[in-house]
């Protein structure tokens, strides 16, 4: 495993476990998998684990494994303050305390401030006393270090930055984003003011690996040397020494160990002007095709309609990066084929999602084109005979 320096030396993996995806079964947190899965990853180095207050069970269940397994001391663990739910400061304290209780520890060692957007809502955080409630936090060891986490422009990025003495930031960042997002214009500014970056999004919610368009992965099979997809993205923002630790959201073990061993020979400015031209060509191949540009972070869910926006969007998207049948079958599985319909159609547009998206997606506009392309006469036979067959 490799290793880079945080603003104050401490030695990060270059590998961060994201934890908002861990292994499920029956729709809760399989603690038998997620363990062992953990344990492997800290076995192989990975020092960094990057769990939020409103990632379901996420903190309680990395609490409980740190502590079974004697090892909270082996990592840095990094939560979030959902600063959107806060309106005073005893709600701060109400919050910081639940998550402790949580992660079964006395202090997180990088606290962020979750989906930080703009200036204006860092000011209304001032007037609620968080630079005092964070100086005194820090000052009794209950937190480490400051920092928050973004998705924006690059221009209001480069505003927050300024905006208070952080520790260290996170962006959304990969060969997709290049230059949207915070950017790799927000990414040098960051670490010219001395932030270690943290990456979120490396894989772009898998679509750098599992939804490529056939002529980006034909692109890719052309090029003389063969990493996977995965590899190739990690690589990319690996050769950037400005980039301090990627996160990867993993639940597999073989995911694990591909990671890892990709973050352990991986060298900065390994890749020259002839792979960076490959995955720029790769990069507009894909976005030659995406309809939305949804992650699939699912940051928009739940739905009060129980609208499945992720998936309708993934599947809207797999209609024009690989064909209109693909889409729709998984479409139809996804929404038509539940025990209740998650279809686009349900949308009442009341714009709950679009207040917590963080990709600024016009997710009401998008999903009348959902159901536009998607819910035509066939979908409405398959739903209407799935009923019937349900009836029985």
């Amino acid at each position: 495993m490799n290793y880079r320096p945080d603003k104050y030396g401490n030695n990060l993996s270059i590998l961060g476990y994201g934890c908002m995806r861990f292994p499920q079964t029956m729709g809760k947190i399989d603690m038998k998998a997620t363990e062992k899965q953990i344990l492997l990853a800290i076995e192989n180095g990975v020092n960094y684990f990057d769990t939020a207050y409103v990632y379901p069970g996420s903190e309680a269940a990395l609490g409980e494994i740190l502590a079974k397994n004697g090892v909270r001391e082996k990592v840095y663990i990094a939560t979030k303050l959902p600063h959107y739910l806060i309106k005073s400061r005893a709600g701060m304290d109400k919050l910081f305390a639940e998550e402790l209780k949580r992660l079964k520890t006395d202090h997180v060692d990088y606290y962020l401030m979750h989906m930080l957007s703009d200036v204006q809502t860092w000011e209304r955080l001032k007037a609620l006393g968080i630079e005092e409630w964070l100086k005194e936090k820090q000052e009794s060891g209950a937190i480490r270090q400051v920092g928050f986490s973004y998705h924006g422009n690059t221009e209001m990025f480069c505003k927050l930055v300024d905006a208070y003495e952080w520790d260290f930031c996170q962006i959304q960042y990969n060969y997709m984003d290049e230059h949207s997002q915070a950017g790799r214009k927000g990414l040098d500014y960051a670490h010219e003011k001395g932030l270690p970056v943290i990456i979120m999004e490396p894989l772009r919610g898998g679509r750098l690996v599992n939804r490529l368009p056939e002529e980006a992965k034909k692109i890719m099979a052309e090029y003389p040397v063969c990493p996977t997809p995965a590899q190739w993205a990690f690589r990319w923002l690996w050769n950037q020494p400005e980039v301090t630790c990627v996160l990867s959201g993993m639940n597999s073990e073989e995911m694990i160990l591909d990671n890892v061993e990709t973050a352990s020979d991986v060298q900065i400015g390994e890749l020259g002007e002839p792979e960076e031209s490959m995955l720029r060509q790769v990069a507009t191949a894909i976005n030659g095709k995406l309809k939305v540009g949804c992650t699939g972070c699912s940051y928009c869910m739940p739905c009060p309609k129980n609208v499945d926006i992720p998936t309708a969007f993934a599947s809207y998207n797999l209609c024009h990066t690989e064909s209109k049948f693909k889409g729709l079958v998984e479409y139809l599985k996804c929404t038509a084929m539940r025990k209740d319909s998650t279809a686009a159609s349900n949308c009442i547009e009341c714009g709950k999602c679009e207040k917590h998206c963080p990709q600024q997606i016009e997710i009401r506009k998008e999903l009348k084109n959902v159901q536009r392309e998607l819910e035509g006469p066939v979908y409405k036979i398959v739903r209407k005979a799935v009923k019937l067959f349900k009836a029985f």
